[in-house]
């Protein structure tokens, strides 16, 4: 027999597991762009180009600004005559609170997974993963919502058009479920086209905005007595604190509930196009344009914010913001009418309904970026589910079936929304407070506390107002735990490995073992003391068990459990060598899908088919299954031969597993 070249083994052998037939064109299409799991500093993404940041920020602004439809009315109607003052506490919170706590999610976060991300890092195995699928509960919660309840506000906006042909009167549901299916088409088409739609919609909905506030404002100071009975309205509510303060609180939850674009934004890190000469460099260059973008949409919105909440509250009677008014959700488009006509406030009226259909957009493009990050890396979705198109197949069914069911009713789905809106907010503020203080910045820390204090208050204040809100919010969370915990389970034989990777001492032992006798001959070993005498007496137990040849090479396969909810990640294997005994040494969340890998790839770069040789454990089978879901380890010999089975069909290819 020729012996191998020396060093023939190649330092990093790609996953041995068998990739699935590939498919029809509609397969192959379906599957085309995926996201992947951030890896160091560089972030390439594959499924979608980079664009500008105000691009992005128009694709998170059709959320964000389209809130300027409903939420002059919401102030109104909470706190009357005192909106703007309302109003100034949001521009305050804005500014002073959320933009800070943001761009600093968005420095320490910055391959797109937000303040879960951040919030992980502080509970270790289990108990981390399980936190972070209750936060992403709340995500699918606000963002799934976010979808249905815009599109169903887009239906309110076009039923109440005057011009609106009488056959889609009383078609609320049916409207909404087809803005949803148009929705997902555009997404299905590519991210690209999502943006170039984004931002026609939202420089339009801008302007047309402006041009009202603009003539609102000219009204309110050339209208006889337009500012004088506001004044009045004022004085009339009293002049202490208590008196202006009390109705500002009380509408401030309802308003909090409009800055849901920064977590959108956040999320759309990845997409930010960024230049650099080095990882590193595009790295740092993407959180500057990212911190740009949020900086940006918060001006924006704050001075749009405080111009429609003044000409709404001196211009429009008290009354038609109740519910059954004419300004009631649309303040803006009762003025459009008024003030320009009703040309003109058709025009606006079709803005609106077009941008708020829209909004969906943004959360379902923080769904496709943020979701496949965390689930499919745990083992708690398909690996399909990483792939654009699937999902947004996925999330579209999911909104059609929750319009069905709330029947496109805004009010019914308001509860959620804010309980998971608010819920993400109080995560992102909780995650900064602990890093400003780990980082012993205590101005910051003391902000960022009462930030997240001011986020409670708004928080529980919605919760206790819609209970229902947090009952759908646990909906969604035992929702995705169940899948989760299915699919973990129904991923066990994978082999859970990006690729294998050999240091020059592996490559060795492998290369001298092969030129002695022509086999690879592994004996799995648990390691305990790792001394000599330990490999002695396990070579020994192994050769008197299992049809080990008397004068075969033998070399010890180690697997160092790290953390056993972890899934997937690139296997390193190290060749070390304790008083002549070689050892290959490696580091998994579970020990028999690594000793598959290995085995498999150690097959694939030498062409010999290896052979390992293993104990019986001890203890009822049972109780060795779910110790090695949960813990990584159990009956190992098994499972391994198994996960072999499952990812080599033809017997004669596969590894000898011996056990004894």
């Amino acid at each position: 027999m020729t012996a191998p070249t020396r060093f023939s083994i190649p330092a990093s052998v790609p996953n041995p597991e068998r990739d699935g037939a590939p498919g029809n064109r509609l397969t192959r299409w379906l599957l085309e762009n995926k996201v992947h799991q951030p890896v160091g500093p560089e972030t390439a993404e594959d499924h979608a180009p980079a664009q500008s940041w105000w691009k992005v920020m128009c694709l998170t602004g059709v959320d964000y600004f389209s809130t300027l439809s409903y939420l002059p009315g919401i102030a109104a109607l909470a706190a009357g005559a005192l909106s703007p003052l309302a109003t100034l506490l949001i521009v305050a919170l804005t500014l002073l609170g959320m933009l800070p706590m943001y761009r600093r999610v968005a420095q320490e976060s910055p391959h797109g997974q937000g303040s879960v991300a951040m919030l992980e890092k502080l509970l270790p195995f289990w108990r981390g993963k399980f936190f972070v699928l209750i936060l992403l509960g709340f995500v699918a919660t606000s963002w799934i919502i976010t979808i249905t309840l815009s599109a169903a506000d887009a239906t309110v906006h076009m039923l109440e058009n005057p011009y609106l042909p009488p056959f889609l009167e009383g078609q609320a549901v049916a409207i909404t479920v087809v803005l949803l299916l148009i929705l997902g088409g555009v997404f299905l088409l590519g991210f690209s086209e999502a943006v170039a739609v984004a931002i026609p919609l939202v420089g339009i909905f801008l302007l047309l905005n402006a041009v009202i506030i603009g003539a609102g404002i000219y009204d309110a100071v050339t209208r006889p007595g337009a500012l004088t009975d506001w004044t009045a309205a004022l004085t009339s509510s009293g002049t202490g604190f208590g008196d202006i303060a009390g109705p500002a609180l009380l509408a401030f939850p309802l308003l909090v509930l409009g800055l849901s674009g920064f977590e959108t934004g956040v999320s759309m890190m990845p997409l930010v196009a960024a230049n650099g000469a080095s990882a590193e460099e595009r790295l740092a260059a993407r959180v500057r344009n990212t911190r740009k973008l949020l900086t940006a949409a918060a001006l924006i919105m704050s001075v749009y914010l405080l111009g429609s909440s003044f000409v709404t509250t001196v211009l429009i009677p008290a009354e038609a913001f109740q519910e059954g008014g004419q300004a009631n959700g649309r303040a803006l488009a009762y003025l459009a009418h008024e003030l320009l006509g009703n040309g003109f406030g058709s025009v606006y009226d079709v803005s609106s309904i077009l941008i708020l259909w829209f909004a969906g957009a943004s959360a379902m493009a923080g769904l496709i970026n943020i979701v496949p990050r965390y689930l499919p890396s745990y083992g708690m979705a398909p690996d399909w589910s990483r792939a654009v198109r699937p999902v947004v197949l996925v999330y579209t069914a999911i909104s059609v079936l929750i319009t069905i069911g709330f029947k496109a009713d805004v009010n019914a789905q308001a509860g959620a929304y804010a309980t998971g809106i608010l819920a993400m907010m109080v995560s992102g503020a909780v995650a900064v407070s602990i890093s400003a203080a780990r980082s012993k910045r205590r101005r910051a820390a003391v902000g960022f506390s009462i930030l997240t204090l001011i986020l409670l208050y708004a928080l529980g204040a919605n919760v206790i107002e819609k209970p229902d809100g947090l009952a759908i919010s646990g909906f969604f969370i035992l929702g995705i735990i169940a899948v989760s915990l299915v699919s973990r389970v129904s991923r066990t034989t994978e082999l859970r490995v990006h690729r294998i990777e050999f240091d020059d001492a592996a490559r060795r032992f492998i290369t001298d073992t092969i030129d002695f006798d022509g086999r690879i001959n592994l004996i799995a070993n648990r390691p305990q003391a790792r001394d000599a005498e330990e490999y002695r007496e396990k070579e020994a137990v192994q050769r008197e068990n299992n049809p080990v040849p008397g004068t075969a090479d033998v070399i010890f396969l180690e697997i160092d459990v790290t953390d056993p909810s972890g899934f997937s990640d690139v296997l390193e294997v190290h060749g070390i060598e304790v008083d002549g005994h070689r050892v290959l040494r490696a580091e998994s969340p579970a020990a028999p899908n690594a000793i598959a890998a290995i085995l498999l790839a150690l097959r694939d770069a030498t062409g010999v088919r290896p052979h390992a040789y293993f104990e019986w454990a001890e203890g009822n089978p049972l109780a060795h299954l779910m110790r090695y879901l949960l813990l990584g380890r159990g009956d190992t010999a098994p499972v391994v031969r198994e996960i072999i089975r499952e990812n080599e069909p033809e017997p004669d290819r596969r590894p000898g597993i011996h056990v004894g």
